[in-house]
Protein backbone atom coordinates (compact mmCIF):
# COMPACT_ATOMS: atom_id res chain seq x y z
CA UNK A 1 0.00 0.00 0.00
CA UNK A 2 2.71 2.45 0.74
CA UNK A 3 4.63 1.90 -1.65
CA UNK A 4 7.05 4.24 -3.60
CA UNK A 5 6.25 5.97 -6.94
CA UNK A 6 9.51 5.00 -8.62
CA UNK A 7 8.00 6.86 -11.67
CA UNK A 8 8.20 10.41 -10.29
CA UNK A 9 11.22 9.91 -8.85
CA UNK A 10 12.60 8.77 -12.33
CA UNK A 11 11.26 12.15 -13.73
CA UNK A 12 13.14 14.94 -11.93
CA UNK A 13 17.39 14.35 -12.33
CA UNK A 14 19.25 14.04 -9.42
CA UNK A 15 20.67 17.68 -8.06
CA UNK A 16 24.47 16.49 -9.02
CA UNK A 17 23.85 15.51 -12.15
CA UNK A 18 21.73 18.49 -13.17
CA UNK A 19 24.24 20.63 -11.91
CA UNK A 20 27.25 19.29 -13.88
CA UNK A 21 25.40 18.72 -16.86
CA UNK A 22 23.26 22.29 -17.13
CA UNK A 23 25.14 25.64 -16.98
CA UNK A 24 24.63 27.54 -14.24
CA UNK A 25 22.23 31.21 -15.04
CA UNK A 26 24.68 33.32 -14.19
CA UNK A 27 26.89 31.81 -16.21
CA UNK A 28 24.64 31.78 -19.47
CA UNK A 29 23.72 35.37 -18.71
CA UNK A 30 27.03 36.80 -18.67
CA UNK A 31 29.17 37.84 -22.10
CA UNK A 32 31.68 34.76 -21.70
CA UNK A 33 28.78 32.31 -21.76
CA UNK A 34 26.75 34.09 -24.37
CA UNK A 35 29.91 34.28 -27.06
CA UNK A 36 30.59 30.17 -26.22
CA UNK A 37 27.32 30.24 -26.53
CA UNK A 38 26.91 31.74 -29.60
CA UNK A 39 30.21 29.54 -31.09
CA UNK A 40 29.00 26.54 -30.47
CA UNK A 41 25.58 26.75 -32.02
CA UNK A 42 27.00 28.78 -34.99
CA UNK A 43 29.77 25.69 -35.33
CA UNK A 44 26.94 23.10 -35.22
CA UNK A 45 24.59 24.73 -37.72
CA UNK A 46 27.71 25.26 -40.13
CA UNK A 47 28.80 21.62 -39.61
CA UNK A 48 25.14 20.44 -40.36
CA UNK A 49 25.77 22.57 -43.22
CA UNK A 50 28.85 21.40 -44.66
CA UNK A 51 27.53 17.46 -44.17
CA UNK A 52 24.38 18.35 -46.46
CA UNK A 53 26.42 20.05 -49.40
CA UNK A 54 29.03 18.85 -51.76
CA UNK A 55 31.94 20.42 -49.84
CA UNK A 56 31.65 17.65 -47.36
CA UNK A 57 35.37 18.00 -47.28
CA UNK A 58 35.04 20.89 -45.75
CA UNK A 59 33.16 19.81 -42.91
CA UNK A 60 36.12 18.67 -40.22
CA UNK A 61 36.88 22.13 -39.39
CA UNK A 62 33.17 23.58 -37.93
CA UNK A 63 32.91 19.98 -36.14
CA UNK A 64 36.85 20.60 -34.57
CA UNK A 65 35.56 24.06 -33.55
CA UNK A 66 32.05 22.73 -32.63
CA UNK A 67 33.79 20.34 -30.00
CA UNK A 68 36.69 22.76 -29.18
CA UNK A 69 33.94 25.15 -28.47
CA UNK A 70 31.94 22.63 -26.36
CA UNK A 71 34.56 21.99 -23.89
CA UNK A 72 35.62 25.28 -23.56
CA UNK A 73 32.08 26.47 -22.52
CA UNK A 74 31.31 23.47 -20.09
CA UNK A 75 34.97 24.20 -18.52
CA UNK A 76 34.52 28.09 -17.67
CA UNK A 77 30.39 26.84 -16.89
CA UNK A 78 31.34 24.73 -14.50
CA UNK A 79 34.69 26.29 -13.11
CA UNK A 80 37.45 24.15 -14.32
CA UNK A 81 39.11 26.87 -15.00
CA UNK A 82 39.42 27.98 -11.93
CA UNK A 83 40.52 24.35 -10.44
CA UNK A 84 43.20 23.77 -12.94
CA UNK A 85 45.70 25.48 -12.12
CA UNK A 86 48.44 24.17 -14.50
CA UNK A 87 46.68 25.13 -17.52
CA UNK A 88 46.89 28.97 -18.93
CA UNK A 89 42.92 29.46 -19.70
CA UNK A 90 43.40 33.29 -21.09
CA UNK A 91 46.06 32.15 -23.25
CA UNK A 92 44.33 28.67 -24.39
CA UNK A 93 40.66 30.54 -24.85
CA UNK A 94 42.72 33.65 -27.08
CA UNK A 95 44.47 30.70 -29.54
CA UNK A 96 41.45 28.80 -29.87
CA UNK A 97 39.62 31.88 -30.97
CA UNK A 98 42.11 33.41 -33.22
CA UNK A 99 43.10 29.90 -35.10
CA UNK A 100 38.92 29.44 -35.12
CA UNK A 101 38.43 32.96 -37.05
CA UNK A 102 41.61 32.68 -39.19
CA UNK A 103 40.48 29.13 -40.35
CA UNK A 104 36.69 29.83 -40.73
CA UNK A 105 37.43 33.12 -42.72
CA UNK A 106 39.71 30.92 -45.24
CA UNK A 107 37.56 27.51 -45.37
CA UNK A 108 34.47 30.23 -45.99
CA UNK A 109 36.39 32.17 -48.58
CA UNK A 110 37.01 28.58 -50.30
CA UNK A 111 33.48 27.25 -50.00
CA UNK A 112 31.96 30.67 -51.86
CA UNK A 113 34.40 30.41 -54.72
CA UNK A 114 34.54 26.72 -55.36
CA UNK A 115 31.03 25.63 -54.54
CA UNK A 116 27.89 26.25 -55.95
CA UNK A 117 25.07 24.04 -53.90
CA UNK A 118 22.89 26.01 -51.87
CA UNK A 119 23.92 24.32 -48.74
CA UNK A 120 27.83 25.18 -49.43
CA UNK A 121 27.04 29.00 -49.52
CA UNK A 122 24.83 28.42 -46.21
CA UNK A 123 27.52 27.06 -44.75
CA UNK A 124 29.96 29.84 -46.31
CA UNK A 125 27.23 32.53 -44.53
CA UNK A 126 27.35 30.45 -41.28
CA UNK A 127 31.02 30.53 -41.43
CA UNK A 128 31.80 34.13 -41.66
CA UNK A 129 29.14 34.74 -39.23
CA UNK A 130 31.33 32.45 -37.02
CA UNK A 131 34.56 34.18 -37.60
CA UNK A 132 32.53 37.31 -36.74
CA UNK A 133 31.55 35.97 -33.26
CA UNK A 134 35.37 34.37 -32.66
CA UNK A 135 37.06 37.79 -33.93
CA UNK A 136 34.71 39.58 -31.00
CA UNK A 137 35.85 37.28 -28.23
CA UNK A 138 39.52 37.14 -29.42
CA UNK A 139 39.18 40.93 -28.97
CA UNK A 140 37.61 40.69 -25.31
CA UNK A 141 39.52 38.21 -24.27
CA UNK A 142 42.53 40.48 -25.82
CA UNK A 143 41.60 43.14 -23.63
CA UNK A 144 40.98 41.38 -20.42
CA UNK A 145 44.75 40.35 -21.31
CA UNK A 146 46.19 43.82 -21.28
CA UNK A 147 44.36 45.25 -18.29
CA UNK A 148 45.64 42.18 -16.41
CA UNK A 149 49.06 43.18 -17.90
CA UNK A 150 48.97 46.53 -17.15
CA UNK A 151 47.68 45.80 -13.16
CA UNK A 152 50.58 43.71 -12.93
CA UNK A 153 52.91 46.20 -14.07
CA UNK A 154 51.81 48.58 -12.06
CA UNK A 155 51.96 46.47 -8.88
CA UNK A 156 55.61 46.06 -9.14
CA UNK A 157 58.73 47.56 -6.72
CA UNK A 158 58.46 51.12 -7.58
CA UNK A 159 61.76 51.44 -6.84
CA UNK A 160 63.13 48.70 -8.91
CA UNK A 161 61.14 50.26 -11.79
CA UNK A 162 62.76 53.94 -10.58
CA UNK A 163 66.65 52.17 -10.79
CA UNK A 164 65.39 50.42 -14.71
CA UNK A 165 64.48 53.98 -15.42
CA UNK A 166 67.67 55.51 -14.55
CA UNK A 167 69.94 52.83 -15.77
CA UNK A 168 68.29 53.08 -19.34
CA UNK A 169 69.33 57.23 -19.62
CA UNK A 170 72.45 56.79 -18.39
CA UNK A 171 73.05 54.25 -21.18
CA UNK A 172 71.45 56.99 -23.89
CA UNK A 173 74.90 59.34 -23.47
Amino acid sequence: MDEPDHASESRTPAPALRSALIPGKEFLCSRKGQLLLAEWVVSFLTFICYAASTAVGLMTVPLIEFLWALFTFYAYSLKYNEQLKGILWPLLDFIRCVSAAIIYFVVSLVAVSKYTCGASKAAAVFGFIATIIFAIDFYMIFNELTKFLKKEDSTEDPERQKSEDEDSFSDSD
